[in-house]
């Protein structure tokens, strides 16, 4: 059988949303998860070279004041992300270059 080389598609941003039960008991993260696929594909960046990423998480290590929401390569952490922080930060930081820095708690 042939070895498959692994291959990356490129991208411009990759965004992890914390959907651990322990900086949100709730698991509110588990839903900003399945949001951030469809505002992501709204706002026409979920294929080519400009495309975000997303990927899920259990922890992040921060436990508290969640959901939790991080973009890198900037490294900016949100936290308290609900549904219309979550299209802002689409909107205003992924697509537009402008963390919205009202709900910006760390950076890098």
């Amino acid at each position: 059988m042939p070895v498959v080389e692994p291959f990356m598609e490129p991208y411009r941003r990759h965004v992890l949303v914390c959907t651990g039960s322990f900086c949100s008991p709730d698991r509110r993260g588990r839903g900003l998860y399945a949001l951030l696929a469809s505002l992501l594909e709204r706002e026409g960046l979920l294929f080519g070279p400009g495309r975000v990423k997303r990927g899920e998480t259990p922890c992040l290590g921060v436990c508290a004041g969640g959901p939790i929401v991080v973009v890198y390569p900037e490294g900016v952490w949100y936290a308290g992300v609900t549904p219309e922080l979550l299209e802002r930060i689409v909107v205003e930081h992924l697509k537009g270059d402008c963390p919205v820095e009202e709900a910006v708690f760390h950076r890098l």
